[in-house]
């Protein structure tokens, strides 16, 4: 028998839209022979769907789409769908995590997700109660075993990051199944479809069972989803990958053990790549699915911006793109020129609005309450806030989405300014290291379609340019030392002296930085929401104290 896995761009909430899509899918599985198809977890409601599963009106819709699929289903053909139940034991938590096993004119069989996530982005067991039984069932002659995402990342031998005290895997294979299917929506982050790969396939190589992976692909919210979707043999090889990054459907043999029977996308899984993907799938999602088809933004003549820029252009078109030019006193005419050839390269629209004028005016109107009070940061914010005015002005006129330029590096430890440069709706670059910032910008000029960056700003030393002759590094440790600083603590969950130990690094730059990462929590809490691309991103997953005392 042929599996078709269905990889669709779903959006929370939009039931009627997700319908389509996947009886669409379905029909163009059938058309190719396909006998079972399967989509990605909780693809009837999109993935997250969050607190919308404490709303009752929406978890019987979504239950009564369940049947409107099974009315239009084409004959001869299953559908295994993501998608919510009750729990009609009454004890524990109201819903569960389902698998719907749906056919046409048949009452849809269930399956329930067993490991309900806790960390970092995933929180199930506010909304789901994990299941009991052993998810298997008969179709067409062949032998299923279910598993829903997590499910399938418990295995002792084939996963170091062992969670929960059951593994509904052995108890599956106890069925003997034919295949093993996984419905997954697993959140984008580098290097992470290496490492599912690797799972899938020695979990295939174990148990000598032909796996198929169905992945959710685009964006939504925070979150970005890759698609990938793969197959493979009993023997553990890799007999079919789908597209990253965009919708696909997946056909292949039950009987793969064997057969390499699949199409493997070719895929590029370096850093630079898959950071660039992801932001340009988050950025398009985002806008698609929240309203908006146009952003503006404040371009510097640094570097994140510029990027920022390179990212909207491609995401959006370059006709959809500003980009406001906000010259102090300060900007240096490189700053400017820069900012104007990365215009001419990537073709966006562009204006400029000087802010000496404003700054007199905020000098003037505060001068009695600040007399005899010295210069300090406080006139490099207001320069700051002048600009998130303005650009947010533009925003609100031309119903464009105003997108921020700040980077991981920053807001780590709060080398932004909270209702400045922080204001907008989406933070594109936020889970990117400037270090990565830098090499992705030098990648992205190396793609054969011409310098996109321009040089100049590449290799200047970065300035947020609010007082003369300023550079980052005035104030901060050298990038790369700072960023993997930020990494082994946000990422690492290392301690202080683990960092010291670790990296060598003299101890008071590592409790400096430590130190900003602290006290800029209220700053992130009141940031736009950024595209996660890392591992752990400061949003859904990083739920730190404000008032907190501990220091180590």
């Amino acid at each position: 028998m042929k599996i078709a896995l269905l990889q669709l761009n779903l959006t929370v909430g939009d039931l009627e839209g997700n319908v389509e899509l996947i009886l669409n899918g379905v029909k163009k599985a059938a058309e190719c022979g396909a006998g079972l198809c399967v989509t990605s977890e909780l693809a009837l409601t999109g993935y997250p769907p969050r607190d919308l599963l404490l709303n009752a009106d929406f978890v019987s819709r979504c239950r009564e789409a369940v049947f409107d699929i099974s009315r239009r289903m084409p004959e001869g053909v299953a559908l295994l769908a993501g998608g919510v139940d009750l729990n009609h034991e009454g004890i524990g938590n109201p819903l569960r995590n389902a698998a719907w096993l749906i056919e046409r004119g048949a009452v849809p069989k269930i399956f329930y997700k067993w490991l309900l996530p806790t960390y970092d982005v995933f929180d199930e067991q506010r909304y789901f109660e994990p299941a009991e039984d052993v998810n298997f069932f008969e179709f067409g002659g062949l032998k299923v075993g279910v598993t829903i995402c997590e499910d399938v990342w418990n295995d002792r031998e084939n996963h170091s990051g062992k969670r929960y005290g059951s593994n509904p895997i052995p108890e599956i294979m106890e069925r003997k199944p034919d295949v093993l299917v996984n419905l997954s929506a697993s959140p984008f982050s580098i290097g992470k479809q290496r490492v599912r790969e690797k799972l899938l396939g020695d979990i295939a190589a174990k148990y000598k069972v032909p796996v198929f992976y169905a992945n959710q692909v685009g964006g939504n919210d925070d979150l970005v989803f890759d698609g990938r979707s793969c197959v493979f043999s009993a023997e553990g090889k890799l007999v079919a990958r789908g597209h990253g990054f965009k919708e696909d459907v997946v056909i292949v043999e039950s009987g793969c053990a064997s057969c390499p029977a699949g199409r493997i996308e070719e895929d590029d899984f370096c850093e630079e790549a898959e950071a660039w993907q992801a932001m340009v799938l988050g950025l398009r999602d985002y806008l698609g699915k929240t309203g908006f088809s146009k952003v503006v933004l404040g371009l510097s003549g640094g570097i994140d911006s510029a990027l920022t820029a390179a990212v909207a252009a491609e995401a959006l078109g370059p006709e959809n793109v500003t980009g406001v030019l906000m010259p102090s006193p300060y900007s240096s005419k490189g700053s400017v020129d820069d900012s104007l050839k990365l215009v001419k390269n990537i073709g966006i629209n562009c204006t400029t609005i000087p802010i000496e004028k404003l700054m007199g005016q905020f000098e003037e109107a505060l001068a009695p309450t600040f007399e005899g009070l010295p210069a300090n940061v406080t006139e490099e914010n207001i320069q700051s806030r002048i600009r998130g005015n303005l650009v947010m002005a533009i925003s609100n006129k031309m119903g464009a989405l105003l997108v921020t330029t700040g980077n991981k590096s920053e807001l780590a430890v709060g080398y932004c300014t909270i209702y400045g440069d922080m204001a907008g709706g989406l933070a594109v670059i936020s889970d990117l290291y400037k270090t990565l910032v830098f090499r992705l910008c030098l990648w992205l000029n190396e793609q054969g379609r011409g310098e996109i960056i321009p040089v100049a700003i590449i290799e200047k030393p970065p300035s947020a340019e609010l007082r003369p002759g300023q550079k980052d590094e005035d104030s901060l440790p050298p990038y790369d030392v700072l960023d993997r600083i930020i990494e082994l603590r946000v990422e690492g969950h290392k301690a202080e002296s683990e960092i010291i130990a670790e990296t060598g690094f003299d101890p008071e730059t590592v409790q400096h930085v430590l130190r900003l990462i602290r006290i800029s929590e209220f700053k992130r809490k009141q940031a736009a929401p950024g595209l996660k691309i890392t591992s752990r991103a400061f949003g859904t997953g990083w739920r730190m104290p404000i008032a907190c005392r501990f220091t180590g």
